[in-house]
C-alpha cells in the first residue's frame, strides 16, 4: 500500500476558478513528483470596483511518497 501525503494550496487566476485551481497544480507539478488526487475545498474571489478581480481556489493535493 502507498503512502500519500497531502498538502493544501491556493492558485489564482484573472479568468475564472478552473483556471485558479489548474495554476494550483501547475505550480506543485514544478516541484512534486506522482501527484494522484487534487481536490477543491473551496472557491473565494476577490471583489473591486464591484466585479470579480481575481479567482481563488483551494485545493488539496495528494502525491505518492517514495522511500
Amino acid at each position: 500500500m502507498a503512502t500519500v501525503k497531502v498538502i493544501e494550496l491556493i492558485g489564482a487566476s484573472t479568468q475564472g476558478w478552473q483556471q485558479a485551481a489548474e495554476s494550483a497544480l501547475a505550480k506543485a507539478t514544478q516541484t512534486i513528483e506522482d501527484i494522484v488526487c487534487l481536490d477543491v475545498v473551496g472557491w473565494t474571489a476577490e471583489v473591486k470596483d464591484g466585479r470579480i478581480a481575481e479567482y481563488h481556489a483551494n485545493v488539496k493535493i495528494a502525491f505518492r511518497v517514495h522511500d
